[in-house]
């Protein structure tokens, strides 16, 4: 006879007993067990204060090299006469589109042209008198220092002549590279002295975004980063960086940097104020509310996070301010910020955190 079964079938006949002749008894002592218990759990949440909690996740930030700067012309030239003489030509008024190569200041050829017909003539002796020069001498009639001196005679009326071209050529001042005129060309009937100024052409497409970096932020910036700007007018634009100063401004000790960007419509003048953002290398940082911060006994800045159902106090570095909150790094790569009653608890102090659903000015999301 097998035990197995007899002791199973005593098993279940107890079962049954008490469940059908001792259920009182039997929920008497379950409800006495948790009687004894609820004291228990009551004594352990005596005390912790109630809290919401942000469920903060570590994100990239990018950080950019903040500046105040000024809009330049990419290119600017004063044109000055090489030659003294009179201006002939109708003024351009300032403002005119010009294209490279159009004549600014015409100025009167006086005797540039009668010298210009002189150096050809002299030429075309000197050519005739090389030439006889050289058959003589191969025919043994006039001597090899005859004939060189014949040669260089013709070299020089030749260099005599492309003076006299230049010379001419001086008489008009043309627009080096396409561009706008700054200010009024020289005026008919003005006398243009060597060195006198003609007219100043500038180029806005491209234009330049001129700022100045300090030097404890010149380490972070580099040529071809992307550059923001707004101008005061509220316009916004986007360039990239094409130079950073190698050496510092003496009054300033500020470093200078310049981008670029297309104009094409000439909408962007020069002299205009802007703000200019240069792109740095990003950290990761979290984005909290801005009330969530708090300030330790040391006078540390950092927020207090729920660890466990213990306060934490943890000190932050901030990145960035906004209007919908702030960037703070310092903190784990995942954190349970405090954000409502975070001024309530002190370090260590036991907390019963719920999730925050909606927290006042925050421009993120509860996660």
């Amino acid at each position: 006879m097998k035990i197995v079964p007899i002791v199973n079938a005593v098993l279940v006949t107890s079962a049954l007993y008490l469940l059908v002749f001792e259920r009182e008894r039997l929920m008497g002592f379950a409800g006495q067990e948790q009687a004894e218990a609820a004291p228990e759990a009551a004594q352990a949440s005596a005390g912790a204060v109630d809290v919401q909690v942000l469920h903060a996740v570590a994100a990239a930030v990018d950080q950019g090299v903040l500046t105040r700067g000024q809009t330049e012309a990419a290119r600017r030239v004063e044109m000055r006469a090489e030659t003294s003489a009179r201006v002939i030509s109708e003024p351009l008024r300032k403002g005119a589109s010009v294209a490279a190569g159009d004549i600014l200041c015409e100025l009167d050829p006086g005797s540039r042209l009668a010298a210009l017909a002189q150096a050809e003539a002299a030429l075309a002796e000197a050519e005739l008198s090389a030439n006889a020069a050289t058959k003589l001498q191969q025919g043994g009639y006039r001597s090899d220092t005859a004939a060189a001196g014949a040669q260089a005679a013709l070299k020089a009326a030749t260099a005599a002549l492309d003076a006299a071209q230049q010379e001419l050529a001086h008489a008009n001042i043309t627009a080096p590279f396409a561009g706008i005129l700054e200010d009024d060309s020289a005026e008919l009937g003005a006398l243009l002295s060597s060195g006198g100024l003609c007219a100043t052409v500038i180029a806005l497409d491209p234009i330049k975004l001129v700022g100045f970096v300090p030097e404890t932020e010149l380490g972070r910036v580099a040529p071809g980063a992307r550059v923001g700007a707004r101008l005061t007018t509220g316009q916004e634009v986007l360039g990239r960086l094409t130079f950073v100063a190698r050496s510092a401004d003496s009054a300033t000790r500020t470093f200078r940097v310049e981008a670029e960007l297309p104009n094409p419509d000439l909408s962007i003048r020069e002299g205009q104020t802007l703000e200019m953002l240069i792109a740095a290398e990003g950290t990761k940082g979290h984005f909290l509310p801005a009330s969530a911060l708090t300030l330790d006994d040391d006078g540390r800045l950092g927020v207090r996070l729920a660890v466990e159902g213990i306060t934490r106090f943890a000190p932050v570095t901030l990145l960035r301010d906004t209007r919908e909150g702030v960037w703070v790094a310092g903190l784990p790569e995942t954190a349970e910020v405090i954000v409502v009653g975070q001024d309530y608890v002190t370090e260590g102090a036991a907390v019963i955190a719920h999730p925050a659903t909606d927290v006042p000015g925050f421009g993120g999301a509860a996660q």
